[in-house]
């Protein structure tokens, strides 16, 4: 199944991973798994097709899960820089219990927020 990701996402992943000081090779190495690739077909010792998909991760690539949790850090650090502006609200279940805004768990995110048009 391939990963239906546009250009702007592999932008998001390449800004994330420069942001989180990874340098710039190990990106540009990174970048190049995911935006470059083709597959050869070889029947008997001999290359008989090449075929260039749309995009360059598939589903258990392995390098899939490491770009799944930097990605998933990227949107926890922008819910957290908007919720230090005070512009979204999570929820707590008591008075002095901690302010929860977001649970991330394998490739689900449950967001927690106040019901009005702002928050949305």
């Amino acid at each position: 199944m391939i990963n239906h990701l546009s250009i702007f996402d592999w932008l998001y992943l390449k800004e994330v991973m420069i942001q989180m000081g990874f340098s710039r090779q190990l990106v540009r190495w990174i970048m190049m798994c995911v935006e470059i690739v083709d597959y050869s077909v070889i029947v008997n010792n001999e290359m008989v097709s090449l075929i260039i998909p749309d995009r360059g991760l598939r589903q258990r690539d392995p390098l899939s899960p490491y770009l799944f949790i930097l990605c998933a850090e990227g949107l926890s650090a922008l819910i957290r820089k908007v919720e230090r502006c005070e512009d979204l609200h999570g929820i707590s279940i008591c008075t002095h219990a901690p302010t929860i805004s977001h649970l991330l768990f394998a490739d689900d995110c449950f967001l927690f927020f106040k019901a009005n048009e702002k928050e949305v």
